[in-house]
């Protein structure tokens, strides 16, 4: 005769267990902001002794929230978004909530395949990187009524709420650097500008802040290359060949600017003696190269908890209004950048 089965431990024994009502507990997992700090640690314990596992289907069904927060980036293959999605995680689960996180290569066709079946597993809400989305992306969000946010560059007139930093800036800093070092032969190299509004904000404020002075990169002097340090290589070789050599280089993230430092150096040139490079982003380990990366830094941790925040707070019906923050940015000046006499 079979054994019987053991009794999956229920809300009950975990009130019991931790001295609580049934409706406190069930608080401590929605509203943990509701619930003092005490109590919550008496419930984690009764949930961690007897093993307890939520019930999230049936929650669902009901109308009681997932507790989980779909987030979606570009590419999880560097560490660009490493800082804000470490943020981010930690800013919602201090709200109670868990992220799921997926990625789309830069593909808005499968950035809505993949806030699509977010929706369908029912998750509370969707955070964005950008404001480049496809139509039918923001009409499913819309449409489903779903509390949804984008981080990292701020638009004014974002249809999402947003926190960010301004990407026109930061290229108008690291070209206006370039251009009070007395560089006149600029190169650029970015990543692809189409669905990347990001890049594309970077750009354009470079090169408005590099017409301003008669400069005209293009030709010999302006590359493009995926967020890859191989692909950087071998764009950097194709710019250090050209008809005019720079004696300086614009990269639209610091990815970029690490493979272009790498590949200067293999070919025997010398940082910045040779050749100065500035990138955008001073990501993990910027400052650590060598030699140190000069970058206008993005506050990635500070956008990443306050966009957590933020979206938390909308889940809750704290606030129905669109907010949108602007995040500070700074040039760091380091090892890679020098000044030149004409």
């Amino acid at each position: 005769m079979p054994e019987d089965k053991p009794k999956k431990v229920d809300i009950f024994a975990v009130a019991r267990r931790s001295g609580v009502s049934i409706s406190t507990v069930s608080r401590s997992f929605n509203h943990p902001d509701q619930v003092k700090p005490a109590t919550r640690k008496k419930i984690d314990r009764a949930v961690r002794e007897l093993g307890y596992i939520r019930n999230r289907a049936a929650q669902t069904m009901h109308g009681i929230r997932s507790g989980t927060i779909g987030l979606v980036v570009p590419t999880i293959d560097h560490t660009i978004f490493a800082e804000l999605i470490h943020s981010f995680s930690q800013s919602v689960e201090e709200q109670g909530f868990l992220i799921l996180v997926a990625s789309h290569g830069y593909d808005l066709e499968k950035e809505y395949a993949v806030v699509r079946k977010f929706l369908e597993h029912r998750v509370d809400g969707v955070a964005l990187i950008g404001q480049d989305h496809s139509e039918e992306t923001y009409q499913l969000l819309e449409s489903n009524g779903t509390p949804a946010i984008s981080m990292w560059n701020h638009d004014p007139a974002s249809r999402l709420s947003c926190v960010g930093s301004d990407n026109a800036l930061a290229g108008q800093l690291a070209a206006q650097c370039l251009l009070d070092h007395g560089h006149r032969d600029i190169a650029l190299l970015f990543p692809p500008r189409q669905e990347n509004d990001r890049a594309r904000g970077r750009y354009i404020g470079a090169m408005r802040t590099l017409q301003a002075a008669g400069i005209q990169p293009g030709g010999d002097m302006l590359a493009e290359a995926l967020y890859s340090l191989r692909d950087a290589k071998d764009a950097v070789t194709g710019l250090l060949r050209g008809a005019v050599r720079p004696t300086a280089l614009l990269c639209g993230n610091d990815v970029l600017a690490a493979g272009a430092l790498y590949r200067s150096l293999e070919l025997g040139l010398r940082v910045p003696e040779d050749l100065s490079i500035i990138g955008i982003g001073d990501f993990r380990g910027s400052e650590e190269m060598t030699p140190a990366l000069t970058t206008v830094r993005l506050p990635a941790r500070e956008i990443g908890h306050l966009a957590g925040q933020q979206l938390a707070a909308i889940i809750a019906g704290h606030t129905v209004r669109t907010i949108r923050i602007d995040c500070a940015i700074r040039l760091n000046v380091r090892q890679t950048c020098r000044r030149i006499t004409v």
